[in-house]
């Protein structure tokens, strides 16, 4: 007897049924752990909008200036260490989980201060929660993405960081009517919230759940964003990835003293330095301060930055589009020479004397680089990190090369300000431009391509390349 009808078409739904049900699933884990990424962009850029009111509030000085906002940024560099390590051993969720109190409890503390001492230890405490966030989400979206949207999905979280800068900027210039910055550091507090109730009903990694050997746990995620079929293969080739290194090496130090892993976190290290030197936090964090040194007013500097923000997060979703078609060394190389040729402009443009088509100019160039910038080298670096290291010292590894970051990236805060007072912008952003024809050269040299590989086969390319 045959088949009945109703059968047959009840198994020809189930691959589409799965299908839409795996890329429901993607997408609220991508949507709800993102929201670190929302909220690490929202934290460092809102400082931005508030600091010129904070200035006249607290009496600040250009060195003032450099301390509250590169406090933020030292407690980041730690909380990347803290967090690569917690991910590790709690798991990627869970370590997520506690960031998000963190932010909730660092957003209230910053928007109460009281003094310039409090401010300083406050925003180094969310600082904790944006350094362990920078580290966590993109760890947990690259182990929890299938290979063939796996860039697309780690870049997502590069878009959330440039739409949560979007976010501050579009608050400042609303709430710099009332210079209203307290409210201003204050609501970043209700992503926060949403981060921490929503990672509740979230899973942890495949990868994380098999290092730990809760393959039954590791199955069950992996059969909702893969076709059954694929599961066990999957399983076996994480499981084996696993055995080999557990064989080779007893635990995450030793494994660092690794001729081959060694080489590569001197790459990530190298790459996250890269990504901080050549200057995307001085305009993120100092955009209105540029622009009010060609004679732009305050709120309408405040205003002006808008674009930078909405330029950023359409650049990043071009580069998002791009990644995992062109590869990662291609965007990275062109982008660095764009963003070099836009800093030489940038840099020749405070030779001419003030006047309103010279702040449309600086805000185009500005606006210029950001593009580039966002489009390649911060959505590359990003996914690279995420990617590029094996699982016995992913969260370690990365956990050591983005504490380079904010520590470049602090360096960067502290002294800007005092730099751009002390030898002016023209000479600040030459500077930033000859950083990029560097960069440009060790990206060229050492930066690994990762498109398109699982993440075990990519261990196995790269331990291949590098002869062991």
């Amino acid at each position: 007897m045959g088949v009945p009808t109703s059968q047959v078409a009840s198994a020809g739904q189930r691959p589409a049924a799965r299908d839409g049900n795996a890329r429901r699933f993607i997408v609220g884990i991508a949507a709800i752990a993102a929201l670190g990424g929302a909220l690490f962009g929202y934290d460092t850029g809102v400082i931005s909008g508030a600091l010129p009111f904070m200035e006249a509030h607290f009496g600040l000085t250009s060195l003032g200036e450099g301390v509250i906002t590169s406090a933020l940024l030292i407690g980041a560099a730690f909380g990347s260490l803290i967090g690569g390590r917690m991910s590790d051993a709690l798991g990627r969720r869970d370590a997520l989980l506690w960031a998000g109190a963190v932010f909730i409890g660092g957003a209230v503390a910053v928007a109460l201060s009281p003094t310039v001492p409090f401010m300083t230890v406050a925003r180094f405490v969310l600082g904790l929660a944006v350094g362990s966030a920078s580290v966590i989400t993109p760890l947990y979206l690259s182990e929890i993405a299938p290979p063939r949207i796996r860039g697309r999905l780690v870049s997502f979280n590069s878009l959330m960081i440039v739409s949560g800068q979007l976010l501050a900027y579009l608050l400042n210039a609303v709430l710099a009517q009332w210079a209203a910055w307290r409210w201003m550091l204050g609501l970043a507090a209700l992503p926060a919230v949403a981060l921490f109730a929503g990672l509740f009903f979230l899973p942890d990694t495949p990868r994380w759940y098999i290092s730990r050997g809760r393959q039954a746990d590791a199955a069950r995620v992996l059969g909702r964003t893969l076709p059954a079929a694929d599961v066990p293969a999957e399983l076996a080739r994480i499981d084996h990835a696993r055995s080999l290194e557990a064989d080779a090496r007893r635990g995450a130090w030793q494994e660092l003293r690794t001729p081959w892993v060694r080489r590569l976190l001197l790459v990530g290290i190298g790459l996250a330095a890269v990504q901080q030197i050549t200057g995307v936090n001085a305009v993120v964090y100092f955009a209105p301060k540029i622009l009010a040194s060609t004679g732009l007013g305050t709120g309408a500097a405040i205003t002006a930055t808008i674009a930078v923000g909405v330029v950023s997060v359409v650049a990043t979703a071009i580069g998002m589009s791009l990644i995992d078609r062109v590869g990662r060394r291609p965007l990275l190389l062109c982008g660095l020479a764009g963003m070099t040729v836009a800093l030489a402009l940038l840099g020749a443009s405070f030779h001419l004397p003030h006047s309103p088509a010279v702040s449309v100019l600086v805000l185009g160039l500005m606006v210029l680089y950001m593009a580039f910038m966002q489009a390649t080298l911060n959505t590359g670096v990003w996914l690279l990190l995420a990617e590029m290291f094996p699982l016995r010292v992913r969260g370690l590894a990365m956990g050591a090369a983005v504490f380079v970051m904010w520590m470049v990236n602090f360096a960067v805060a502290l002294v800007f300000p005092v730099l751009l007072d002390a030898v002016g912008a023209s000479s600040t952003f030459w500077f930033f431009g000859a950083m990029c024809v560097l960069s440009w050269v060790f990206c060229r040299r050492y930066a690994p391509e990762t498109k398109g590989l699982a993440l075990e086969d990519l261990e196995h390319e790269l331990r291949r390349a590098a002869g062991e």
